[in-house]
């Protein structure tokens, strides 16, 4: 089921939303959290309930296995061990069996039969929160729960498909406290902006913008795209993913709060960082959390020196390539990072060792900032490109050795001498509408505050200094009215339902 769904939005959300303040008034904690998890199984089994039962046979076996690591201290690392790894497996059987089979079939000139497996929704998601579980355990940094608090912990529908990656020590709390089940006008109406500025950059900016940059990286391998081509298509791709994944999440962190669960901000602003390091500091904050707590430092993080840590560093960027898909693009994405991180990390040290640190100037941090984007926009296109074939096509095109000026853009300037304006922009009108919606959505990236500054931040907070008061939200009459009718503009677009571009991790 998706958000941007009609059955979600006028079904189901307001029947579990009704129910979940209802069933509060019992009193009875337990019958809250079981009907949140039901609702949660019913919203996973709409996509498909025959992966219904993979999930569930998922919850009990990591249950089972964190007693087991709870109850003999003798055995608890092995039981701990023996978890992940299986966790590991199952990903790798459903998410890696055919990319690892192709490859061998490659090597080896041995014909491999190879069944095409559907990727469980999900799967990626729910298993890096259960493998951080049973860490946690075995840690002893996580208390004791029951099983219905630990599956809807896991499967709590609001962040069970593309994140944020909420660990148990935040969220099953919230679900022990009575508190969260009572209805909070501020929570709700602050959640439900949230859940709307969420839908309107998915269906103003995100669906739009990815038109732009798909065909170009569909046929990019046999159709080489020249430089302004390939620059476009780079940047379409990278504004688009961001408003598309930062929708997401903006929808679930408003829909979590909708229901009085508190989640992580995922996104803050990562296209105004001035370096690597900053980026991975604002994009997919919970997965960069993830991949530190549970990767770097198991590794060694920076304890035994630089050239460890840069190992240490290339590895989890490897591991946070390969798990967004199963594909050398995606490894290629993540060692580009990893080499950036690298870069970063020995320039800071040499300017530090050098020099006493003082703040950057107003110059120095643009050049950062250009470099920044540069880097990052590059390695958009491994991460967008169907293959490598298709990624070398538009880097080449990037790099100008295609010709400089698309043949489109020829052809149009044809197409207005032979037919005037008005029907070339007619029979041109969806690529021009994308394109004007690009500029807009990079002023909106630069320049304008993000959606928890909006909705969250204090008075005092440089959002308001800048952007004024009435950009803050504040609960009444006139921010409901706004909500209300932004929310109408949204139900008016939502004719062309599309997928969330995470939804295929």
């Amino acid at each position: 089921m998706l958000f941007n769904s009609h059955i979600f939005i006028f079904v189901f959300l307001p029947i579990v939303l009704l129910g979940h303040y209802l069933v509060a008034k019992v009193n009875l904690i337990k019958l809250s959290q079981l009907w949140l998890l039901a609702a949660s199984l019913v919203f996973y089994a709409w996509w498909d309930w025959l992966y219904l039962f993979l999930l569930i046979l998922s919850l009990v076996f990591n249950f089972v296995i964190a007693l087991a690591i709870r109850g003999d201290a003798r055995y608890s690392k092995l039981f701990m061990i023996f978890g992940v790894l299986s966790n590991v497996l199952l990903l790798c059987v459903f998410k890696y069996y055919n990319f690892v089979a192709s490859n061998v079939s490659l090597l080896t000139g041995y014909d491999i039969y190879i069944k095409q497996l559907v990727l469980p929704l999900a799967i990626s998601f729910y298993t890096f929160l259960q493998i951080a579980y049973l860490v946690d355990t075995w840690n002893r940094r996580a208390d004791k729960y029951d099983f219905i608090e630990y599956s809807l912990f896991v499967t709590f529908f609001p962040h069970l498909i593309a994140g944020p990656i909420v660990h148990h020590y935040e969220l099953i709390p919230q679900f022990r406290r009575i508190s969260t089940f009572k209805f909070v006008p501020p929570m709700v109406s602050g959640g439900l902006l949230l859940f709307v500025i969420g839908l309107l950059k998915k269906l103003l900016l995100a669906d739009p913008i990815g038109d732009l940059a798909a065909p170009v990286f569909a046929v990019a391998d046999a159709n080489p795209p020249a430089m302004t081509t390939a620059w476009l298509a780079a940047i379409a791709f990278g504004i688009g993913l961001y408003f598309d994944f930062s929708a997401y999440s903006d929808m679930a962190i408003g829909l979590a709060r909708m229901f009085g669960v508190v989640f992580p901000y995922n996104f803050n602003s990562p296209y105004k960082a001035t370096s690597i390091i900053d980026f991975w500091r604002r994009w997919h904050m919970t997965l960069s959390r993830f991949l530190r707590d549970y990767v770097y430092i198991p590794l060694g993080g920076s304890r035994h020196g630089p050239a460890r840590r840069y190992v240490n560093l290339m590895a989890t960027m490897l591991i946070g390539g390969i798990w967004h898909g199963a594909g050398w693009t995606f490894l290629l994405w993540g060692g580009l990072h990893g080499a950036f991180l690298l870069v970063n990390h020995a320039w800071r040290e040499l300017v530090e060792a050098r020099r006493a640190p003082r703040p950057p100037s107003r110059v120095n941090s643009v050049a950062c900032w250009f470099l920044t984007m540069v880097a990052v926009f590059v390695a958009w296109v491994p991460f967008a490109a169907p293959n490598f074939a298709a990624a070398k096509s538009v880097l080449m095109g990037m790099a100008g050795m295609q010709g400089v000026v698309a043949s489109g853009a020829t052809e149009f300037v044809d197409l207005i001498l032979q037919d005037g304006m008005i029907n070339a922009v007619r029979s041109n009108f969806a690529a021009l509408a994308s394109s004007l919606v690009l500029p807009v959505a990079i002023a909106i990236v630069l320049l304008a505050p993000n959606s928890q500054q909006i909705v969250d931040a204090p008075p005092q907070d440089w959002t308001a200094r800048k952007f004024g008061p009435w950009l803050r939200y504040r609960q009444g009459v006139v921010a409901g009215g706004v909500t209300g009718i932004l929310f109408l503009i949204a139900v008016a677009l939502l004719a062309d339902v599309k997928e969330f571009v995470y939804f295929q991790f």
